[in-house]
């Protein structure tokens, strides 16, 4: 596991035990795919690229500009998919606006009450960033817990599919990301987390989460190895909404 992102988090003894305990086998690709954009949304990006500390002060949720760059390797994915058709979604926060199904976020966030009473802004924080919106074929999916799976029909719009992989990105790797990916993993898909498209305000959560789904849950593998996978695959494998 040399040369990743998580390496100069970890002591010469976790370098040992990985090493020996025969954690992160590649599960290898499936053979049909959707891709699930977790959280890319104004709220989690803020409005503009600016650094984290900035951003957070209007937006509390936000990750700054590791969110930002996580957004060409974002559409770099969804173009491949596109290209084949594979099926899309994406979640994002489905709250009431007077925050009466926040529930258990309040007890962990001494904020959420900064971000229920917002100031006014001409931007949905709800919404997929304007750079990677959802088209008429894709799902999206609201949401109040971490999991995709949690309180959605997310498996269900996958068995309808036929999916037997899932394709991963989006916020943050900890939270949500990582939430999603154990529900995938638990329901048995095989589950592939495209590494530049996950971020996180955290950089060093970013880095141990990726490298703790790696060695028990998913695959992480560079954006690009998976746009290359998606190129080999065949069209047609799917029905999207809207297709006659």
């Amino acid at each position: 596991m040399t040369g990743r992102i998580w390496d100069k988090f970890l002591t010469e003894r976790d370098k040992a035990v990985f090493a020996s305990a025969g954690y992160a086998k590649p599960q290898g690709f499936g053979q049909r795919p959707a891709i699930l954009v977790i959280d890319v949304n104004y709220n989690f990006c803020g409005d503009r690229p600016e650094p984290i500390l900035d951003s957070i002060k209007r937006w509390p949720n936000s990750c700054g500009e590791d969110a930002w760059a996580a957004i060409p390797h974002i559409q770099s994915l969804l173009g491949a998919a596109r290209a084949k058709r594979l099926p899309v979604i994406y979640t994002t926060g489905g709250f009431r606006a007077d925050g009466w199904d926040f529930g258990s976020w309040r007890w962990k966030n001494s904020r959420i009450e900064d971000w229920r009473n917002k100031p006014k802004r001409n931007i949905d924080g709800e919404a997929i960033v304007a750079e990677i919106a959802p088209r008429a074929e894709d799902i999206l999916l609201p949401k109040l817990k971490p999991s995709a799976f949690h309180g959605t029909p997310l498996r269900a719009h996958l068995t309808l599919f036929g999916a037997d992989s899932v394709i991963v990105g989006g916020t943050t790797t900890s939270g949500c990301v990582r939430a999603s990916v154990i529900d995938a993993f638990s329901e048995n898909f095989r589950v592939t987390l495209a590494e530049e498209c996950c971020f996180d305000r955290s950089q060093s959560s970013h880095a141990i989460n990726l490298l703790d789904m790696q060695a028990k849950y998913a695959d992480v593998r560079p954006t690009a190895e998976i746009v290359s996978y998606l190129e080999t695959l065949p069209g047609g494998l799917f029905k999207l909404p809207g297709d006659a």
